[in-house]
């Protein structure tokens, strides 16, 4: 009977140890131990068509190799249906908002879990900037600030693209300031060259490159704060801070010889289209600024960093540092299921994005993304300027209300463009609101 107790003992604190060291070790971890072999786990997302595979690719090591299913639902109507399945009891394990505004809500209403409880606040120190953890930073249902989500997917739109062997030839060198960015402009114009390619035609939504162009600018001259205001309509299109914005734009877009095809082919020229004539051999144009996604429209066979290049858009008021504009895609988490927290982990990491990169088209927030794994080494420049910004902000108009942001937004600075005075345009974008 003693011994019958001696190896009960034996066999609880056996137990109890094995207990123990398991919880030091991480959800990922003890997935990859096949501890959680043969669950599943839901997540919904916006991924489709070419992106859906992209991801699901990208998530087949994971699952391999700890035999959780990550079964995705990609949806068009995501925004929408994220909502109702949310609110009505049916919210899946993991979700992929592509507009913080979205999880945000959510995160107050008190559905979200604070990621800072269930992944170690030192690896996301380490794993992301500031930037990133800054921005995933929500009010919660308590009024206090919360960690709603984890980056994965991200792009980028402060960048110039260029053509480095044309440049080197030219004797120009990398701007490093606005000034010497417009500088160089009028240098370009007296050597005969055309600094600028720009095009804003979208169809019904013409306009939006130039929203991005002065969103840019706004970063660059008005503190984080001040933008976010902005994009609540709490800071004014007829504001001073808005105006010097349009104005500094001006500058560029409309001096003569400063665009290719002049200020009346701005409207009228496709935003892809745009991009061509900076590869033309003569009579093309020396720069671009657009999203790291406008190299779907290059011509085929360049080579990067050989026939086209990056550089930062640079600062203008040097007390607001290196922000950079951009997009991304914030994960949330629903339940504490140990297999959905070790999924949820897995996203924390680059190697959840490593396949993706390889594709093209897409950008990781992460530190420990290897710029090998990028298709385009252009593509690993602009994910380390984005490291490297001390700001990071959403594309503006995606914020605003579509009344605003899809609206009088894109409307009036295609209205500017077509020579419309700007106290009627920052007034008439004004009454979006």
């Amino acid at each position: 009977m003693k011994k019958l107790s001696v190896l009960l003992v034996f066999v609880m604190l056996v137990s109890v140890f094995c207990a123990a060291a398991a919880q030091e070790k991480s959800y990922l971890e003890r997935a990859y131990d096949g501890e959680f072999k043969g669950t599943t786990v839901t997540f919904d997302g916006p991924f489709v068509d070419n992106d859906q595979v992209f991801f699901e690719e990208s998530i087949k090591p994971f699952e391999e190799a700890t035999g959780i299913d990550i079964v995705y639902v990609g949806n068009k109507d995501f925004e929408s249906t994220i909502q109702m399945r949310v609110e009505g009891g049916n919210a899946p394990d993991i979700a992929d908002f592509p507009q913080p505004g979205l999880l945000g809500n959510l995160a107050k209403k008190g559905y979200m879990i604070d990621v800072r409880n269930v992944i170690s606040e030192d690896w996301l120190k380490e794993n992301y900037s500031e930037a990133w953890l800054d921005l995933a930073m929500m009010e919660g249902p308590d009024g206090e600030p919360m960690m709603a989500g984890i980056w994965a997917r991200n792009n980028g739109k402060s960048q110039v693209y260029y053509r480095p062997d044309v440049w080197a030839e030219a004797g120009y060198e990398v701007p490093t300031t606005w000034d010497e960015m417009v500088a160089l402009s009028k240098q370009m114009v007296e050597d005969g060259e055309t600094p600028w390619c720009i095009g804003i035609e979208s169809g019904s939504a013409t306009g939006w490159p130039a929203t991005d162009w002065l969103e840019d600018i706004m970063l660059r001259t008005v503190s984080p704060e001040q933008y976010d205001a902005w994009t609540r309509g709490e800071l004014k299109f007829d504001s001073p801070e808005v105006r010097r914005a349009i104005d500094i734009m001006s500058e560029i877009w409309f001096t003569d010889g400063f665009v290719y095809g002049g200020r009346e082919a701005i409207a009228s020229t496709n935003f892809g289209e745009s991009v061509k004539p900076l590869f033309y051999d003569v009579d093309g144009c020396m720069m671009h600024r657009m999203g790291n996604f406008i190299t779907a429209y290059f011509p085929e066979g360049l080579e990067p960093l050989k026939d086209y290049d990056v550089f930062y858009l640079p600062p203008i008021d040097a007390e607001y540092g290196s922000p950079y504009l951009g997009g991304g895609d914030i994960y949330g988490v629903f339940n504490e299921k140990p297999e959905v927290l070790a999924a949820f982990e897995f996203f924390s990491h680059g190697e959840s994005l490593k396949f993706w990169l390889g594709q093209g088209g897409a950008l990781s927030p992460h530190n420990d993304a290897d710029p090998e794994w990028y298709k385009d080494p252009t593509e690993a420049k602009i994910a380390e300027f984005i490291q490297n910004a001390n700001t990071f902000r959403f594309d503006g108009s995606d914020l605003m209300p579509s009344s605003v942001g899809a609206g009088t937004f894109w409307k009036g600075m295609t209205d500017l463009v077509t020579g419309a005075d700007i106290d009627t345009v920052v007034t008439e974008i004004d009454k979006g609101w």
